[in-house]
């Protein structure tokens, strides 16, 4: 029998399986038994292996440019989502000079400007990342990460002890969100609107939890003016009292967000319509893309917020201002820019509700969930952090709440209220300017004091 019969026999009884047949083939090749030329069948074989080959090549070359167009894509979203990423620049400036120690001024305002952004893009990624996964869940993820900037920047201050500038970073944030962030909002819209009309009902929902919020601050400070203990006495049982008080603002923010997401979320559909149409070209991100964004956007403000307050206190010595200013004041700028923006926008829209809904829903997440929390933290890391400020500090934050429920209980806005707001706002900022550090903190006083020595 001839060798290609046999390849045909075998060929017949394999139901057209080739493989095997090759290598026979090259098997009685290799030893020697046969010697003649690839006939055609061979030759079919071996362009049908270079077929394969380049059709593989040109898979994994699509594979690459695949990745590539996604990557650049979302580069490019992300990119754009906000103004305020055109500072992104500082962002390796910020952290090659912080890893190399250079001036302290220089090295806050690098990281400074480079926090802007990336809080932006947190917090953009943050609504791509919730748009995909629900009203519930996309609830809760907003909850989370709504203020992860500052809480960022707050646990590394309170890693370090500074007591001083976490307080005063969140009384800030939270005054610069009701009085700045809104008072922009009633004149931006005022300006091109006569008058603007929003749901009185979670306006005034929002302001009896701020109000709740604001009596959390004034019972400790009316206790530390009114007991007559020792100093560590006093000290023990402001931070009892805190922690105490904390975990009550933690289970009321619980129930708020149950309140918010199921049982009464009909209140908020207006709002939540309102912004589906306002950004019915966005979420094109993908659940994975989103949260891999987080992440790096994350451990990237870690970075940056370690070296802002590693050089706070050489930086307040260089620029002659307080700590408690450049907490109450400059701090809430890095995490406040970008819902800034996207408030004073939509009100420029005529869309109040959502505006009043960025912009107070920021001042419930800071001082019913961030607060509290780093104050059950400072409680596991054995730091003094409490609830007690200072007798100023305290005034001014009541005042403002009361001055904000009184500008929307009516359920409408006009720009004189937007200068109200930003007029308190700019008395308050210029009494912080004057007024000098405490010896031992924004409400730590003579107690911190004392206990120290």
């Amino acid at each position: 029998m001839t060798l290609s019969a046999t390849n045909s026999k075998l060929d017949f009884h394999r139901h057209g399986s080739t493989t095997k047949i090759v290598s026979f083939c090259d098997l009685v090749s290799s030893v020697g038994l046969v010697t003649t030329e690839p006939d055609e069948h061979s030759q079919l074989l071996d362009h049908t292996r270079s077929s394969e080959q380049v059709s593989t090549a040109h898979r994994e070359r699509r594979s690459w440019v695949h990745v590539l167009a996604n990557t650049f894509r979302v580069i490019w979203t992300t990119g754009g989502s906000n103004p305020l990423n055109v500072l992104l620049v500082f962002v390796p400036f910020g952290i090659v000079a912080g890893a190399f120690a250079v001036n302290p001024a220089t090295v806050f305002l690098l990281n400074f400007l480079a926090m802007i952004p990336l809080a932006s893009i947190l917090s953009f990624a943050t609504e791509e990342l919730s748009a995909k996964l629900g009203n519930t869940l996309g609830g809760l993820v907003n909850a989370s990460f709504g203020n992860a900037v500052e809480m960022i920047v707050s646990i590394i201050a309170l890693k370090n002890n500074e007591i001083q500038l976490v307080q005063a970073s969140m009384l800030g944030s939270i005054l610069s969100n009701l009085l700045l962030v809104l008072g922009c909002c009633f004149l931006a819209g005022g300006i091109k609107h006569h008058e603007q009309f929003f749901n009185a009902t979670v306006a005034s929902t929002m302001s009896s939890l701020l109000a709740v919020a604001s009596a959390s601050l004034i019972i400790p400070a009316t206790i530390y003016d009114t007991l007559t203990l020792k100093p560590l006495d006093l000290q023990d049982t402001l931070l009892t009292i805190s922690r105490g008080t904390a975990v009550v603002l933690l289970i009321l923010y619980i129930i708020y967000l149950i309140f918010q997401l199921k049982t009464h979320s009909n209140l908020l559909d207006e709002e939540n319509h309102l912004e589906a149409d306002d950004q019915e070209n966005a979420h094109i991100l993908s659940p994975g893309a989103a949260g891999m964004l987080i992440i790096i956007i994350t451990v990237t403000v870690a970075i940056c917020a370690h070296y802002l307050v590693k050089v706070i206190n050489p930086f307040v010595e260089i620029a002659h201002i307080s700590k408690t200013f450049t907490g109450l004041i400059l701090i809430p700028i890095i995490g406040n820019a970008a819902e800034h923006t996207t408030a004073v926008v939509v009100a420029w829209k005529n869309k109040m509700g959502l505006a009043i809904a960025v912009a107070m829903g920021s001042c419930l997440q800071i001082a019913l969930f961030v607060t509290p929390g780093l104050v059950v933290l400072g409680w596991t890391m054995d730091r003094p952090l409490s609830l007690h400020f200072g007798m100023f500090e305290t005034v001014a934050f009541a005042v403002s709440v009361f001055v904000v429920v009184l500008l929307i209980q009516d359920g409408k806005s006009n720009y004189l209220e937007g200068v109200l707001c930003l007029a308190l706002y700019g008395i308050i900022a210029l009494a912080f300017a004057i007024l000098p550090d405490h010896p031992a903190g924004v409400g730590g006083g003579k107690v911190l004091d004392n206990a120290a020595a």
